[in-house]
């Protein structure tokens, strides 16, 4: 399926960290970040989930985030448990969601970002310690993020250039809070 901006974005029903079954028309009334992650392990994607939760306070009140992995549920919440999240952590280990939504996997993209974002890895791991083993999911998945309008409604689409190519925060957070799509580049 062809994510479109406009269109009104399927209901998700898979399992959180915390034990239940997450669905995201549970959200309707709400905007909300669906942000498509690698595995539990990666240090990119770790430190993406820090960064939300750090700013978690600064998104408007009726902004919801969404966060689905590539991995088991058992060794999802064995890496992600501990960011004590205030939203959804879900996981996709069958991929029905990666395949249903085109998430791109790319090997030239993995090692692009792994050249340009080396900085950024080195702090994730040593300095965050968000190491990147044992890898139980798809190292080539690109990020994908869709903002949802309170309808349900995509707003935007970013496709990720590399594996730590996410929405800007403040951008994300302008949209938690105005509900306008005032992010760089185009919609895709």
């Amino acid at each position: 399926m062809k994510l479109k901006v406009g269109e009104i974005l399927e209901n998700i029903k898979l399992p959180n960290i915390d034990g239940n079954s997450f669905e995201l028309e549970s959200l309707k009334g709400k905007k909300v970040l669906i942000s498509f992650h690698r595995f539990a392990t990666c240090p990119f994607c770790n430190l993406h989930i820090h960064q939300l939760v750090k700013n978690f306070d600064s998104f408007a009140d009726d902004f919801a985030i969404v966060a689905i992995f590539d991995s088991p549920l058992n060794h999802l919440q064995t890496h992600a448990e501990s960011h004590h999240a205030p939203f959804a952590i879900l996981a996709d280990d069958s991929n029905v969601y990666y395949q249903r939504f085109n998430v791109e996997r790319s090997v030239l993209k993995t090692i692009k970002g792994f050249i340009k974002r080396f900085p950024t890895l080195i702090y994730a791991m040593f300095i965050k310690g968000y190491w990147p083993f044992p890898i139980k999911g798809n190292i080539f998945s690109m990020p994908l993020e869709i903002l949802l309008d309170r309808d349900g409604r995509i707003e935007h689409i970013h496709k990720g250039k590399d594996e730590g190519d996410h929405i800007p925060l403040e951008d994300i957070k302008n949209f938690s809070k105005y509900g306008s799509t005032p992010i760089r580049g185009k919609d895709k």
